[in-house]
């Protein structure tokens, strides 16, 4: 009986921390880096491009515009994402627009928030494209878990500008 009573105890502590974390971590912010071997300008035209995003984030299974402004700030598009089997609908906008400095999207995936922060730099000849990222939650449950999941959205995240380097530098 007294094994029961500490196993409870040390589940009770766990979910209690678990929940915890929902409260006291309101967002997961991380951030992540590339430097391409191309020009600035020609970078940041290739990374616009609604249509070739597909060959660098191969999750994404279409993109369609929903409204497009000419001022290309408050665009938003609607993407679908396949995420282990599973289509995911989500809703992308465009918050900030600077031509070769920056790019704000902002995402809302079935209760995931996220805000991309993309800087644009040169540095002798070379492109550096620095990530700001920060998730959020809709759902309590999900807002306890993306701290543990920090490192794996960054991981991905990272891989895109991997995949986005190599893109741009077959070209």
């Amino acid at each position: 009986m007294k094994t029961i009573k500490v196993i409870l105890i040390i589940i009770s502590v766990l979910v209690l921390a678990f929940l915890a974390t929902g409260l006291v971590i309101k967002d997961t912010s991380y951030s992540a880096k590339i430097s391409i071997e191309k020009p600035l300008n020609e970078v940041f035209s290739n990374f616009m491009e609604i249509d070739s995003v597909k060959n660098w984030v191969p999750d994404i299974q279409s993109v369609e515009v929903v409204n497009n402004n000419p001022g290309i700030t408050g665009n938003i598009y609607n993407v679908v994402v396949l995420n282990q089997g599973q289509e995911i609908n989500m809703t992308k906008k465009i918050m900030a627009y600077v031509p070769n400095e920056k790019v704000t999207f902002f995402y809302d995936a079935e209760n995931m928030l996220k805000k991309d922060d993309f800087l644009f730099s040169e540095e002798n000849g070379k492109t550096i494209i620095t990530l700001n990222a920060r998730c959020q939650s809709e759902s309590f449950i999900m807002a306890c878990m993306f701290p543990y999941f920090k490192g794996t959205f960054q991981k991905q995240d990272q891989s895109y500008l991997n995949n986005f380097k190599t893109f741009v530098e077959k070209q």
